[in-house]
């Protein structure tokens, strides 16, 4: 899995990323400091039955993980945290890897920050919408 990081995942420059291609290219101007988008997802996992209980999600009850990922506006991957039960709130896990030194979360720049839904708060370094917005 290591090998499959260092390939896929390109850690962030924190550049104005000049070369956006197309369509995205007005995202620039739209978000002025923007440096990419962060976002939870659930990726279905098997898990050991004593564990199960941890990672069913909504629904059918079948097990996943909860992923929390950031890309940047050329839609590569800048940072990739995985592991977390499913039934773990995407705020959580964003909390968590904030706090923790060993998962290298980057930071943005103090004029930078990143675009994320409403299930994260408005703080330095994050922008989520308005609710129903």
């Amino acid at each position: 899995m290591i090998v499959f990081a260092k390939e896929i995942i390109v850690p962030t420059s924190f550049n104005p990323n000049p070369d956006i291609p197309g369509n995205n290219r007005r995202l620039r101007r739209i978000f002025k400091g923007a440096i990419g988008a962060l976002d939870g997802t659930l990726i279905h996992a098997i898990v050991p039955i004593q564990e199960q209980h941890l990672y069913r999600g909504r629904g059918k009850g079948e097990c996943y993980q909860n992923v929390l990922a950031i890309c940047d506006f050329n839609m590569v991957f800048t940072f990739v945290v995985a592991g977390w039960e499913g039934v773990a709130h995407d705020s959580r896990v964003l909390s968590e890897a904030l706090t923790d030194g060993a998962i290298g979360f980057p930071f943005p720049p103090p004029d930078k920050y990143y675009l994320c839904d409403a299930a994260y708060t408005n703080t330095r370094g994050f922008m989520a919408p308005y609710r129903k917005v």
